[in-house]
């Protein structure tokens, strides 16, 4: 898989941009604030429908702009589709697949498949819960796209459901009782689609514990070993073996039963405080150092390890599964030491496609020598 062509119109700084690509590395080059990364941030777009910079579409669209337009042509197999995407804020986003509209965006994902490293991914590390399970749904969705519709759904449900426990423990406190006879309509609702959701981040947990391991392994051997694993509200209820490498697969008809149950236990609680407290939105992935988590314990190099091992066993498990993922490095060989950088390009340098990001042409290390674009001005143009 790779992406043979990319134009935007009005993306970010971009009023117009017109990029040949091919197989192997691409190097931009150019210094900071020059819009290197919003061209590999459009190709991330294609493949995720959203910015690792930023959580809505508006800052996507150039000021003064009234859409933004990504277009790519995508070679899988031999086989060239071209995907358009417009971004209207305001308005709901349209979608082509060879110039023909799609009924949703969410109907080209799949098409393109893409792994990215950035600055950025520190959060990964260091940030709260929500980068985390920003980072495992994304990939799940990379993996199979039907789970952006599982998704989208279970947080349509989430927000109905929050809003009813709201107004009902408001009215409660006020002594008026709150009408509450809708909530075991939503409480079914929710555990039917979290448990879709989280029988599915169970697997994937399983899948990409071991690659990430050895990742970490590999990017830096004189430190503590690393795991990943899953921790969800059901707590004890989960059943045992669940989200761990070798385990059952989850089953979703159990999943649905032990939120449904744990949804009764904490009613009262969450009718008091006028939150949701069991599902999918409260779990967490956790990053393991040795015995200790990863967050406000890693340091700084460990950190940037555990980030780098996060992204290259979502890397090596997309295509252990087939149609290999084409990895984007954003300006990061400037943040890593020599030994990570030399790691990093190794396996970099086995991918299809690979683009990278870099204010200094010097930071790439050799195995990613390929075809380079300067990137100065407004435009872009190759140079070798």
């Amino acid at each position: 898989m790779f992406v043979r062509h990319l134009q935007v119109t009005d993306f970010r700084s971009w009023p117009h941009a017109d990029l040949p690509l091919q197989r192997g590395p691409s190097v931009l080059v150019g210094p900071n604030g020059q819009g290197k990364t919003n061209l590999v941030e459009a190709v991330g777009y294609v493949a995720t429908l959203g910015s690792h910079r930023v959580a809505t579409d508006a800052p996507l669209v150039r000021h003064g702009a009234s859409r933004a337009v990504v277009r790519t042509a995508v070679v899988n197999q031999d086989r060239e589709l071209l995907v358009e995407l417009e971004i209207t804020p305001g308005k709901a986003n349209r979608a082509r697949l060879n110039r023909a509209p799609v009924p949703r965006p969410r109907d080209v994902l799949g098409i393109l498949r893409t792994v990215l490293f950035a600055p950025e991914d520190l959060a990964l590390v260091r940030g709260d819960p929500g980068e985390r399970r920003r980072f495992l749904d994304e990939l799940l969705v990379l993996r199979a796209p039907r789970f952006a519709g599982v998704r989208a759904d279970y947080d349509r449900v989430l927000k109905q459901r929050s809003a009813l426990l709201k107004t009902a423990g408001s009215a409660r406190r006020a002594g008026s009782g709150g009408d509450i006879r809708t909530l075991d309509v939503w409480d079914g609702h929710l555990a039917r689609h979290g448990a879709q959701l989280l029988a599915a981040r169970l697997d994937l947990v399983a899948d990409l514990a071991p690659h990430v391991a050895a990742a970490y392994a590999g990017v830096a051997p004189e430190s503590r070993p690393v795991r990943v694993t899953y921790r969800s509200t059901l707590g004890g209820s989960l059943p045992e073996g669940y989200g761990e490498p070798g385990g059952p697969r989850a089953s979703v008809e159990e999943l649905e039963a032990a939120l449904l149950a744990e949804l009764y236990e904490v009613r009262q609680q969450e009718l008091e405080r006028g939150v949701c407290l069991v599902g999918p939105h409260r779990d967490e992935l956790e990053l393991v150092l040795g015995d200790i988590l990863a967050r406000g314990y890693a340091s700084h190099g460990e950190s940037w390890s555990f980030a780098l091992a996060l992204r290259l066993g979502s890397f090596e498990l997309l295509k252990g599964d087939g149609g290999e993922p084409v990895l984007v490095l954003d300006d990061v060989f400037a943040e890593l030491d020599h030994r990570r950088r030399r790691r990093l390009a190794e396996v970099a340098a086995t991918a299809e496609q690979v683009l990278v990001t870099a204010a200094v042409a010097e930071d790439v290390p050799d195995e990613l020598d390929g075809a380079r674009y300067e990137v100065r001005d407004g435009e872009v143009s190759r140079v070798r």
